[in-house]
């Protein structure tokens, strides 16, 4: 992994279909408006975005925390666009700033944290826990 920059930024951007929605994606009696899980995919994607130049080759970096608020709805049909921006970086752990809007307002805002990995020994791991 080389030097992440303080201020590293990245975007990710989503056109709203029909399985992204509440009602679709979680339970029917739901709004037909964007999920939640969906619009922290999109920030965690444009997280990944902001630091994927700064990635050796056979690195990844995983999720670790999230903490966001979801302010406004979005129907489907709209796009979302996520920026994130890198805040803090402690060894391989990297601290982002989040945010969503769609064409109209800004819908969600938060904090997001991801770890670099080797993807070999990640994997190494994971087949270590074998398959149920």
């Amino acid at each position: 992994m080389r030097q992440i920059p303080l201020g590293a930024k990245g975007t990710f951007t989503l056109r709203v279909l029909p399985e992204h929605l509440a009602n679709r994606f979680k339970d029917a009696m739901l709004p037909q408006v964007l999920a939640t899980p969906v619009m922290i995919l999109i920030m965690e994607n444009a997280a990944l975005s902001a630091i994927r130049p700064f990635l050796d080759m056979g690195e990844s970096a995983v999720g670790t925390a999230i903490n966001v608020r979801h302010l406004a709805a979005t129907p489907v049909g709209h796009d979302v666009r996520a920026e994130a921006e890198v805040v803090k970086v402690e060894g391989k752990r990297i601290e982002f700033k989040v945010s969503a809007s769609d064409e109209m307002e800004e819908i969600g805002i938060g904090t997001h944290q991801r770890m670099v990995i080797d993807l070999r020994s990640f994997n190494e791991r994971l087949a270590k826990k074998g398959k149920f």
